[in-house]
């Protein structure tokens, strides 16, 4: 405890670190704040049936990501997750597109017009978003308290409008904050339900005490492992064979690296689309009207998130995506290419073609037993429910809520230490160095 508070301390004494905390907190205050201002016209006591719907689903995950504003019909309803779909399409173009190619392989430049294109999607997707998150709104029979077509306008303004505002605290708190701003405005919102979440589930096993508390002990290991999950490298040694360090040149023994290969280098992507996926039958088949027998097994095996038909698909197209989206991050080819550039290469494998097949498979290796872990971990909320664990307390064993929150501590962390030890300080492990993520969740 004394060497906490030693560190608190030092952290207080470092003014650019501080301010940068205090900015952050401010940002995600006013963050919260807007996720609790419900859109003009809207009678408040109408919106029993849209929080009922957000129990559960994706639309439950989506209601977690935006704490809660989504259920509340808030300015904020679709919260940064418009800026998160247009990101990922602004990467999936990038395997195609040989213009956005170019750019990411530009440095800061590119990066910088990237991002306005990733801002300009943002709109288009959140102005698409708008008129179905409202119709959703009439058909839960929520009463409006104005002329619908004026609802309908101002609402769809206020909506996009609330999502520039989200993604502006972001890119304010990458920028001049701690942390990825994007991945600490969903881990907030995360986290806003779990206080509710955690007393409620108390207060049911008050009677219980000795299984609520291996709940918490079974809750603590599946966060230890998610640690584990999202840390875990496999290091390729890599030599040069010769280099010129502050106008020193050092033979390739004395220069030995590692590649880090991430055993979850898709982090939580794989689950975000399996979700998606398995929600389009779903909605198809509900809004189509077919009342057949097999259409009703289907509705009822893909929205019933606790039965072995869900889990199981669910469990295969995260261990597909997985594959999938580790290939669109790792560019096995260009990192043998950079080697090869720099003079750089793997003891035993031939610099080029040999090298990034070498690479690959080492990849591919690595990459299953990850994406089976990733896939046991996404089901876990369902075993949670299944042993007794109340709803919104089990998405906390598991799943994208879990990764998120695990990763983007991590990552905020390993910034915050990079400040401590740049000042001399003591780090915040006593032994060893905080090992976080080489990119943000997002």
């Amino acid at each position: 405890m004394k060497r906490f508070i030693e560190t608190i301390k030092n952290i207080w004494k470092i003014e650019e670190l501080r301010e940068k905390i205090l900015l952050t907190l401010g940002l995600l205050f006013i963050y919260r704040l807007g996720s609790n201002v419900v859109l003009p016209g809207i009678d408040t006591e109408s919106l029993s049936q849209l929080q009922s719907q957000a129990d559960g689903g994706i639309l439950g995950i989506l209601n977690a990501f935006t704490g809660g504003a989504f259920a509340n019909a808030s300015i904020l309803a679709l919260g940064i997750m418009p800026y998160i779909s247009a990101s990922i399409v602004i990467q999936l173009l990038g395997m195609a597109v040989p213009s956005i190619q170019k750019m990411q392989k530009e440095g800061e430049s590119g990066r910088r017009k990237l991002n306005q294109f990733t801002r300009f999607l943002t709109i288009a997707i959140t102005g698409a978003q708008a008129p179905g998150y409202i119709a959703n709104l009439m058909a839960q029979n929520v009463r409006i308290t104005m002329d619908p077509s004026l609802f309908w306008s101002m609402s769809i303004v206020v909506l996009v409008a609330g999502t520039i505002f989200a993604m502006w605290l972001g890119e304010r708190i990458t920028d001049k904050g701690i942390g990825n701003g994007i991945s600490l405005l969903i881990m907030v919102g995360i986290i806003a339900s779990l206080p509710q979440a955690f007393l409620q589930e108390l207060a049911s096993k008050i009677d219980h005490i000795v299984l609520f508390i291996i709940e918490i002990f079974v809750l603590y290991v599946v966060i230890l492992l998610s640690v584990a999950l999202v840390q875990a490298v496999r290091k390729i040694p890599v030599q040069y064979a010769k280099r010129t360090t502050g106008g020193r040149t050092y033979a390739g023994g004395m220069a030995r690296q590692y590649i880090p290969l991430k055993v979850n280098a898709a982090g939580v992507m794989p689950i975000i689309f399996a979700q998606a996926i398995m929600l389009i039958p779903v909605t198809i088949l509900t809004y189509s009207g077919v009342q057949d027998g097999e259409a009703n097994f289907l509705v009822s095996a893909f929205s019933d998130i606790q039965g072995w038909p869900y889990n199981t698909v669910f469990a295969i197209l995260i261990i597909l995506f997985t594959y999938f989206y580790t290939a669109i991050q790792v560019n096995t080819n260009q990192m043998a290419e950079d080697l090869k550039r720099n003079g750089g290469f793997v003891p035993g494998i031939k610099p080029g073609k040999a090298t990034a097949e070498f690479l690959d498979t080492v990849l591919s290796r690595i990459t299953l037993p990850g994406s089976i872990f990733l896939a046991l971990l996404a089901i876990l909320p369902a075993f949670a429910m299944v042993a007794g664990v109340n709803t919104a307390f089990a998405y906390f064993y598991g799943g994208t809520s879990l990764l998120i929150m695990v990763g983007v501590v991590l990552d905020t962390l390993q910034q915050i230490e990079s400040y401590l030890l740049n000042r001399h300080y003591d780090g915040l492990m006593k032994s060893g160095k905080l090992k976080g993520r080489a990119a943000s969740a997002f």
